[in-house]
């Protein structure tokens, strides 16, 4: 099923994280290198197609730079460290090779892809830009557009 939405097959060792309601794989967590040795910066991965096109249209919509422009720097930079000391406690001891580095996304400051801040979040992660996507969309569930107006009213 992981493939499946992938679309491709897997290319290192994953765990299904969180699951939709009806046992579908939303989020995966990915070992710190693929099966050829490759480093993996990004630890969760986003699933879900749906989550994955409401994401996207987020992004469209300069979801990116408002993102950052919401969330305090520091907190963000903290995130990234605890993201970037989850996935390097899982690098075996004694590794001499190459090893992901950054945070988020392999990102070491600001905010590179929306989708991997929120499947952290969606994973337990405490990151401020995943609670950021995740209010976004809970906007638009309760009919909300981007910038908070409802459907049909002019900003």
């Amino acid at each position: 099923m992981v493939e499946e939405l992938l679309g491709r097959p897997a290319r290192g060792h994953f765990t299904v994280v969180v699951r939709n309601p009806d046992g579908r794989p939303r989020v995966i967590r990915n070992a710190p290198f693929l099966d050829d040795g490759t480093p993996m910066p990004t630890r969760y991965w986003l699933l879900d197609p749906d989550d994955n096109v409401r994401v996207g249209r987020l992004e469209a919509a300069k979801g990116v730079k408002r993102a950052e422009a919401a969330v305090d720097p520091d907190e963000l930079a903290a995130a990234h460290d605890r993201y970037a000391a989850e996935r390097d406690a899982e690098v075996p001891d004694g590794h001499t090779g190459p090893q992901a580095s950054g945070g988020v996304g392999g990102t070491r400051q600001g905010v590179k892809c929306l989708h991997a801040h929120f499947a952290w979040h969606l994973a337990g992660g405490d990151d401020p830009v995943g609670r950021w996507v995740a209010d976004r969309l809970a906007e638009a569930d309760a009919g909300l557009d981007a910038e908070g107006a409802t459907e049909g009213e002019q900003l």
